[in-house]
């Protein structure tokens, strides 16, 4: 395909997605230093860990309203607005910062309210993706969205950290608020996104009436909500692994912070690997199929390699096996999403997707870690544990930990062989 053509014909979208990334980049940084200086301040990894929570709960609880406002608002407004207070829940930081009257619970309260904001615009954001991308590009810009995401995940601690350790918070702040500056400019002056009927908006419906409307989508749409319900078993098995990452490795004599954050690093190595592939290769024959057994590879093989492995090199192996097959699955789901929903109604029923998709990941960190502390790290150290479970898993703290991450492996292969075998019968094309 001819360069020149392609960056034409995605010249609105390479302007929102590469200032968005940017953003979103400047938003991690402070997100990372936040928790940096939370946990410098307390010690305790509760306190911490409450800075994720604050920003979750309202993309949970709210999540099936946003796409109702989505669909009734103009999406560039939108975008605009939620940027703004977002930005202005940062400069709040750096105020109270510079008086040093900066406290955790002060940062809860502004993660909340930074968590609505992104609440409210992700569906707005993703409505305007799909307005500005022609359908033929569906595919490639998805490898694209996930391309860069990886990126973020990859760099923010790096940067977050050498700006911290150089500046101080106050600079991690600075460096947000321009990546902020230039994002919104480019928004407001550069991306015009171009009108769509509101008939299928109902403007006339009150808010519930609109968010209904999405949850009956999906109920008459049974491939998307059975998609739907698919991620959302993935996510709880993901979650929980993410919950029992650092319990396996930490005791490890092989282990330690160190291993922990190489073998964390490899998944985004991984995931931009996979979006790179996705953006290059051609369109699958088979849709569904790629998203089922590309979960069934990562979930499977991820799990067991670690619950069995003993070597840094092994776990590294499972976490590039893991996660290089997600974009494919990401993009995959992304171009049946964005080709079936109809344009004015993509706001409500992505918000009630995040909804039914992404309550399952609170709930999986949640009994990750409950597993590992009060079911599986106890058996392995009982009379129990000795003999073939200690042959499997080893002994000492993290045995019990790997213990949970064959059980995730059977959880996860079980899920993915159910839905795959229910997907089967269904038939999706371009």
């Amino acid at each position: 395909m001819n360069m020149k053509n392609l960056i034409k014909d995605l010249k609105t979208f390479i302007i929102l997605w590469s200032t968005q990334s940017l953003s979103q980049l400047g938003s991690a940084m402070t997100s990372f230093a936040l928790t940096l200086w939370v946990y410098e301040k307390t010690g305790s990894a509760l306190q911490t860990a409450l800075l994720s929570i604050c920003s979750y709960a309202p993309y949970v609880l709210m999540s099936i309203f946003a796409g109702a406002l989505s669909d009734k608002w103009n999406k560039k407004k939108v975008m605009l607005v939620c940027d703004t207070f977002a930005a202005l829940c940062t400069v709040m930081v750096l105020a109270l910062l510079k008086t040093d009257l900066l406290k955790p619970v002060h940062i809860y309260g502004l993660n909340m309210i930074n968590g609505l904001m992104n609440t409210i615009q992700q569906p707005a954001s993703d409505v305007a993706m799909t307005m500005i991308t022609p359908k033929k590009y569906f595919q490639k810009t998805s490898g694209m969205r996930s391309f860069s995401n990886s990126l973020i995940t990859i760099l923010n601690p790096v940067f977050a950290t050498a700006l911290f350790a150089f500046g101080g918070m106050e600079s991690v702040i600075c460096v947000d608020l321009t990546t902020f500056v230039i994002a919104f400019g480019a928004l407001l002056f550069g991306v015009k996104l171009p009108a769509i009927s509101d008939e299928g908006a109902q403007s006339g419906l009150t808010l519930w009436e609109s968010a209904k409307s999405g949850l009956k989508y999906l109920r008459d749409h049974d491939l998307i909500l059975v998609l739907i319900l698919f991620l959302a078993g993935v996510n709880f098995v993901a979650s929980a692994f993410d919950a029992v990452l650092p319990a396996f490795i930490l005791p490890k004599e092989n282990g330690g912070e160190k291993v922990l954050g190489i073998v964390t690093s490899c998944a985004g190595i991984a995931m931009l690997t996979g979006s790179f592939l996705v953006t290059l290769l051609p369109k699958p024959r088979n849709r569904i199929r790629v998203i089922y057994l590309t979960m069934l590879i990562s979930l499977g093989t991820e799990n067991y390699l670690l619950a069995f492995g003993r070597t840094p090199a092994l776990w590294c192996l499972g976490q590039i096996i893991g996660w290089l097959p997600v974009p494919f699955m990401s993009a995959n789901l992304d171009v049946i999403l964005r080709t079936t929903i109809p344009v004015d109604m993509q706001g409500r029923v992505y918000s009630c997707r995040n909804t039914l998709q992404f309550f399952t990941i609170p709930l999986g960190t949640f009994i990750g870690g409950f597993m590992v502390d009060k079911v599986c790290e106890p058996v392995m150290a009982s009379d129990f544990g000795a003999g073939l479970l200690t042959a499997l898993f080893g002994s000492g703290k993290g045995a019990g930990a790997a213990m949970m991450m064959f059980i995730l492996g059977v959880a996860g292969t079980a899920i993915c062989l159910v839905f795959g075998r229910i997907l089967r019968k269904y038939r999706y094309t371009d």
